[in-house]
């Protein structure tokens, strides 16, 4: 899967290896979606990655990788799961905080930066 974003050679790939079912894979690609298509956000490339270990024996056998380049910010992100759905909510809520922090210069999206008092900024009541 290749998601555009504002430009038009701009490009994320889910990938996933052999074994891995088309609904899970299918999962985990609107859950990458709901990150990255978002308005605001500067030019996102990269990949994700999603593997199942062949071992029985792993606890948590599921995991995703998280390759990007958000702007000009290197955003890497790890999640691993019980299930296929597991990793990809991990994933995404890993990926939502970075890219925000990527975007964002490290600061809550949203918050307003209020300089203190003793910068010239607004005093408590």
């Amino acid at each position: 899967m290749t998601l555009g974003t504002n430009d038009k050679d701009a490009a994320v790939t889910v990938r996933a290896e052999d074994g891995i079912d088309e609904e899970t894979l299918g999962y985990a690609r609107a859950k990458v979606h709901a990150v990255l298509a978002r308005p605001g956000l500067p030019v996102v490339t990269g990949e994700v990655r999603i593997v199942k270990a062949a071992a029985p024996h792993v606890e948590r056998p599921w995991s995703a990788t998280a390759d990007l380049r958000v702007g000009r910010a290197v955003v890497i992100v790890h999640a691993r799961g019980v299930t296929g759905r597991d990793v990809a909510d991990r994933l995404r809520h890993r990926m939502r905080r970075q890219v925000d922090q990527a975007t964002h210069g490290g600061r809550a999206a949203g918050r307003p930066v209020v300089a203190p008092p003793w910068r010239g900024g607004r005093t408590a009541g």
